[in-house]
């Protein structure tokens, strides 16, 4: 069964193919992972009951886990994600990242619902480690089928990055104790 994109912006446009980007970071993810995700509903802002409305404004993409007869679904809020009463100037970043943003935040959504419905072994103590770790891995697969020239040039030397990066976190944590 395919994932039904709904799209309910009212204030928004949703940006040029949004919904190219969103079937790519679905294709990319293991049809188990997305057993029993219904739909992918695309909102202005989230409009949840349980949540306050400094919350519901700054939350790009909330989890509904299945509820009785009705299946688990996503929901991304763009006023999150492009903020749209800001001027011109200030819009140019988070238009430029968009495709980016968009993909972390259904990664981190499809972690979600993995690890809430399809894994149970995992404890809610490291439910939140485990989403991290699973949206990690699969950004970085997003990244390197999106930017396929950059990949190829900098794949020699990733492994020299990464080796600088954890020292520089270790030199990092010494120096905050």
């Amino acid at each position: 069964m395919a994932l039904k994109i709904e799209n309910n912006l009212e204030n928004q446009k949703l940006p040029r193919r949004a919904e190219e980007s969103i079937a790519k970071v679905f294709a990319l993810v293991p049809r188990e992972h997305l057993r029993g995700l219904e739909r992918l509903r695309l909102v202005d802002r989230i409009k949840d009951a349980r949540l306050t409305g400094a919350q519901a404004s700054k939350l790009p993409g909330l989890y509904h886990p299945k509820q009785g007869p009705q299946g688990a679904w996503i929901e991304i809020a763009l006023d999150a994600l492009i903020p749209s009463a800001k001027p011109f100037h200030k819009k140019i970043l988070p238009r430029l990242y968009f495709k980016a943003n968009l993909a972390a935040v259904i990664l981190s959504l499809i972690g979600q619902h993995y690890y809430l419905t399809l894994r149970h072994s995992v404890k809610k103590e490291r439910l939140e480690p485990s989403v991290r770790a699973y949206t990690e891995k699969y950004l970085k697969k997003w990244s390197e089928s999106e930017h396929n020239l950059r990949t190829r040039l900098f794949k020699p030397l990733q492994p020299t990055f990464e080796r600088w990066a954890r020292s520089l976190q270790k030199r990092a944590k010494a120096s905050g104790k």
